[in-house]
């Protein structure tokens, strides 16, 4: 079967980015917007007591304009991401931005109004029949209300916001579009890189001495910057933390620990069975480096392909890749082959290979139309192979979601890596069994090892640096030079002082730390693949665990993460056995990878 590679966004809203359609459903979210306001206003419990209609037309209403807006978001960011140099997108993102402040304020208001709802009417409400749905939703509503200031204080908070770390997240987009890295191509002619170019061939390069060139002509072009870099970082942690003691909070790793639902006992854990079971990923790295001629591989080597002789990986065609994560897919569950034959089928899916189009890829769902939009850059090789089957892993846990109430649907970032790694895992693993030679299974084992060097080394360096940078910026503000030391220390650590080079200007380079929302966009990842990998494992052991991992996927924002695990897993992720039995699954790829490989190394 022929297969579109570019998406159909006219089922969303057609005529694109000036679409009457768009036009008609943002003018109404507005009209809605104040009409919900009007109606939290008037509303008073005892009176709506004991039924409560009229709160029950509040919250519908209120998710009825959140989905509305995500409608719009997913439609207006696609446009964006396959066109980046439509001028007419902005706009129309400033203006989605305004009503979501404008959301933001009456939402605010509705959880201040629950703080006052008398305990026994809100118990009363959490068991009707009508709102026992949602009843965790509101109580999470409720406890959010007992931290926010007055109306008027958090209405001014949400609009400074839009020049604050909205804005300064923003001027960290327009700073990286000024790095240019001056360099030679492999005939050695002068060529300038941009960051995005830089960054790729940086890390999959597959000439070690291109890549071992690079690295300082890529710290140098961040270097050039950094006090820019250490303004725009400054500021908008300084922002974040400024808004944190407003409400009381000190830690600043509460906010972002509640918004994951996760408990600070639960990533200590994962923390430490990282720590504790690491060094089998640097012997791997030193294994490495030895295929690649070296004592210690650098930082530029950890991520790299591997060109051995007859290691020559298949090249897939778009339809070929979405047959084999079809099939593949089918082998564990028939529904997740379904929904992704269904996702090809109706375009849901933009993977072109063409200029113009935003780097890396993404899932979002559109709620009124219940769809999901898939954006990558297909080039055919396995690793792109795997990122089509985390992104529809993302589709397939918002499609099993689709018939929930919103508020049930919007699960945290770190079960959303949950059935995306999973996917993942599951055509990765495709991938080495239908490999041909032992030197074909080595490169795509060393493709696979990406995602367990990053979680375990490298963004274990990052959330070390983000740690005490907080820690520094709750004093001061943090100097270029003590952030390059940070980072430099924070990866030694992590890496166990074992890499030849390291990237001390990764707190530029990296744009995680400047988005805005939500905080520590770090931790969530580690969980993410842990938690799928545990995941993963029991289905192994399970047999038929379709429908006990759909189960787990539409209670991902009805719980705490804590309470998930052990209804549906039987699982304490306060204690280490879960996280060990992903572990083994890595430790398992590693003694492969080492098997095949001895031969080559002595």
């Amino acid at each position: 079967m022929k297969y579109s590679m570019k998406w159909d966004l006219d089922s969303l809203f057609a005529g694109g980015i000036n679409s009457d359609q768009l036009k008609a459903k943002l003018t109404q979210i507005k009209t809605a917007t104040a009409a919900l306001g009007d109606l939290l206003d008037r509303w008073d419990a005892a009176s709506d007591a004991p039924d409560y209609p009229q709160f029950k037309k509040l919250i519908t209403q209120l998710q009825t304009i959140d989905a509305g807006l995500d409608q719009a978001g997913i439609f207006v960011t696609a446009v964006g991401s396959a066109d980046i140099h439509n001028p007419d997108v902005a706009p129309v993102e400033a203006e989605l931005q305004d009503l979501d402040t404008q959301i933001q304020n009456v939402s605010g208001k509705l959880k201040k109004v629950l703080v006052q709802v008398p305990d026994a009417n809100f118990n009363a409400m959490l068991v009707d029949f009508d709102l026992k749905p949602i009843a965790f939703n509101l109580q999470e509503m409720r406890n959010e209300g007992k931290e926010l200031l007055d109306d008027k204080t958090e209405a001014l908070i949400n609009r400074l916001n839009l020049d604050g770390k909205s804005a300064w997240s923003s001027h960290y987009d327009s700073l990286v579009a000024t790095i240019s890295v001056p360099f030679h191509d492999a005939d050695g002619q002068p060529v300038t890189l941009s960051a995005g170019q830089a960054d790729n061939n940086l890390l999959g390069n597959a000439d070690p001495q291109y890549r071992a060139a690079l690295l300082p002509a890529w710290e140098q072009a961040w270097t050039d910057k950094e006090q820019l870099f250490a303004d725009t970082l400054n500021h908008l942690a300084g922002f974040r933390l400024t808004e944190y003691g407003a409400h009381g909070v000190t830690d600043f790793l509460q906010e972002p620990l509640k918004q994951n639902r996760l408990s600070a006992k639960t990533l200590n854990t994962i923390w430490r069975v990282v720590d504790e079971n690491k060094q089998f990923l640097l012997d791997y790295l030193d294994r490495k480096a030895a295929l690649l001629g070296k004592k210690h591989a650098g930082w530029q080597d950890v991520e790299a392909p591997l060109n051995l002789p007859g290691g020559q990986l298949h090249h897939f065609t778009y339809d070929e890749a979405a047959e084999f994560i079809i099939k593949h897919y089918g082998e564990f569950s028939p529904k997740m082959a379904a929904l992704a034959q269904h996702a090809f089928e109706n375009r849901w899916i933009e993977a072109e290979d063409r200029a113009g189009k935003a780097p890396g890829g993404w899932m979002e769902s559109a709620p009124e139309t219940h769809e999901s939009r898939i954006f990558m850059t297909f080039t055919g090789s396995p690793n792109d192979v795997s990122t089509l089957a985390h992104e529809l892993g993302h589709a397939f846990h918002s499609s099993v979601m689709a018939d929930l109430p919103l508020l049930r649907q919007e699960y945290a970032m770190n079960v959303a890596e949950t059935a995306s790694t999973f996917g993942e895992l599951i055509v990765a693993d495709a991938n080495v069994r239908a490999a041909k030679t032992d030197a074909e299974k080595i490169t795509l084992l060393n493709a696979k090892m990406d995602n367990p060097l990053a979680m375990f080394l490298n963004i274990r360096a990052r959330y070390l640096f983000e740690t005490r940078f907080y820690q520094l910026r709750q004093q001061k503000l943090v100097t270029p030079a003590e952030l390059n030391e940070l980072m430099l220390n924070a990866q030694k650590e992590a890496f166990g002082h074992d890499l030849s080079t390291y990237s001390p200007h990764l707190w530029a380079s990296k744009l995680h730390f400047y988005i805005d929302e939500p905080a520590f966009y770090n931790f969530p990842y580690v969980f993410g693949y842990l938690f799928s990998l545990g995941i993963y494992a029991k289905a192994q052991q399970a047999g038929n665990f379709e429908n006990d991992y759909i189960a787990l996927l539409r209670d991902t924002a009805n719980m705490s993460t804590e309470q998930l695990a052990q209804k549906h897993l039987g699982v304490d992720l306060t204690q280490p056995d879960f996280w060990l039995a992903g572990v083994r699954l890595i430790k398992h790829d590693v003694a492969e990878f080492m098997r095949l490989t001895d031969s080559l190394v002595k």
